[in-house]
């Protein structure tokens, strides 16, 4: 890429930034009453002139989508465990499939010790809230520089920041991530760029003038194309200037949806389902605390007798309040009716809200007399439901997450020059959620293998012990060096 490409660049941010104003009041609506914490410059303009928390009445969205981001990681990538592995692909010659398994069970610690001593497990909680309130979220996958513990630096990516545009499939293609840095910021990270700008380093507070920077990473065949610019901003900037450009082997911006519409680019959400619901419960118990109030403190009334002056009257124990003989002086307004049907609309909205979110039927085992079939249908409706989005966030997050992270490690030379194209080596799956679906084949194969024994006659023959052992041992994600090798027999 060249500067001879800026103006293609910022008709596509154009664009991009067009296709996204349509998403961004609901998404403003989703993070003011779901997670308003986590806005990041768009909760604040869904109650605007007032504080984000003071309008938020009802905390039942907020806690089941805290509830339903920490199931996704327990479920899909749990931290400081080996929720994936790698292994040959099926077109590898059965015969250096043993040998090539050494290699990539290697090189699996390897990485797997990289995600444990880097942030992942914060940022990709991060992305998990976003992803349950807006639909899509976005992790940043950078290479930490030498010298640091490890090579991985994550970043959870704010949907303020960050832009996308694709095909009209709907298919990702191009990233577009719009920050503000100070000049110093901008110096130390691309040297020998920034003095194009026209600012001195010595010219007193500049260092801390802020700029809008423009990153943009586009996909070109099996490759991505890198552009950091700074568009034109006043007399700090008078013309585009792109501070660096490269290429990428995997993007580093990896965006995942929980749910796409036909040619949509941006996620619906389950928050977004259960907005009306969230919206009317936030409004019944903020008119219950206006009606609890009023019931505490009473509305009264009182004759101008020319000698009680409300302005002066304290609703205090002990007090003392004058009034003139023989007028009513100061008299409790009657309420015009009760509000009891509250609860009732109150708990059956809660209940819609918990259930929408998931929150009723992936929570934490409470019943200890619960046996062991319960256990296994509980498992077995966990894969129903998160089934379809486990789906599209392995090839979305997973798969590229893997691809990316042996791309840095094989660049400096960590690990072996292979290629995850699933041809010839492959990744296999070892989360929470994935062995729920493993067990099933598992019990359909033990199965099948009490069946044979219970035939008799020759039907044994048609059973491979070994190969039978092996492929539950790979299933279950037994350790390599349990196995007993052949030459070892």
């Amino acid at each position: 890429m060249t500067g001879s490409s800026l103006p293609a660049v910022f008709r596509r941010f154009s664009s991009a930034r067009e296709r996204r104003s349509a998403w961004e009041q609901l998404w403003r609506d989703c993070y003011a009453y779901a997670l308003p914490m986590r806005g990041h410059g768009l909760a604040q303009a869904a109650f605007a002139g007032t504080n984000h928390a003071e309008r938020l009445f009802d905390g039942t969205a907020p806690d089941a989508v805290e509830q339903l981001a920490a199931s996704l990681l327990a479920e899909l990538t749990p931290p400081w465990s080996r929720w994936f592995g790698l292994r040959p692909g099926h077109d590898v010659d059965p015969s250096d499939k043993d040998e090539l398994a050494e290699i990539l069970d290697a090189a699996a610690a390897r990485v797997q010790g990289h995600f444990d001593r880097s942030n992942f497990a914060v940022e990709i909680h991060q992305c998990f809230l976003d992803l349950v309130t807006t639909g899509t979220a976005t992790l940043l996958f950078e290479e930490a520089p030498v010298g640091c513990p490890t090579a991985f630096r994550f970043s959870a990516i704010p949907a303020a920041e960050i832009f996308i545009d694709g095909d009209v499939n709907g298919q990702i293609e191009r990233h577009y991530r719009v920050t503000t840095a100070t000049l110093s910021e901008i110096r130390r990270r691309f040297a020998g760029c920034v003095e194009l700008i026209g600012i001195s380093a010595d010219a007193g507070t500049s260092s801390d003038l802020e700029l809008e920077l423009l990153e943009a990473v586009s996909a070109r065949g099996h490759y991505f194309d890198y552009q950091a610019i700074l568009p034109v901003q006043g007399d700090a900037v008078r013309t585009p200037l792109i501070l660096a450009e490269g290429v990428f082997e995997q993007s580093p911006f990896l965006t995942f949806r929980w749910m796409k519409g036909t040619g949509e680019l941006y996620g619906r959400s389950p928050v977004m389902t259960a907005l009306p619901d969230i919206k009317t419960a936030n409004k019944v118990v903020e008119l219950v605390l206006k009606n609890a109030s009023i019931a505490a403190t009473g509305i009264w009334l009182a004759e101008d007798d020319g000698v009680l002056n409300p302005a002066n009257i304290r609703l205090v124990p002990g007090s003392i309040i004058p009034k003139a003989a023989g007028s009513a002086g100061l008299t409790p307004l009657q309420a015009p009716g009760r509000f009891d049907v509250s609860e009732l609309v109150l708990s059956d909205l809660r209940s819609r809200i918990r259930h929408t979110l998931m929150a009723d039927r992936l929570a934490q085992v409470s019943d200890r007399r619960m046996t062991a079939t319960e256990v296994l249908e509980r498992s077995a409706e966990m894969t129903r439901l998160l089934g379809a989005i486990y789906g599209r966030l392995q090839a979305e997050l997973l798969t590229p997450l893997m691809a990316r992270s042996l791309a840095i490690l094989r660049r400096r030379g960590e690990v072996p020059p292979v290629a995850l194209d699933g041809t010839i080596v492959d990744v296999h799956y070892r989360s929470p959620l994935a062995r729920v679906q493993a067990r099933e084949e598992i019990r359909n194969t033990l199965l099948w293998l009490e069946t044979v024994g219970k035939l008799g006659g020759d039907a044994a023959q048609f059973v491979d012990l070994a190969a039978t052992a092996s492929w539950l041992a790979e299933t279950l994600g037994v350790p390599r060096e349990l196995l007993v090798r052949p030459e070892q027999e």
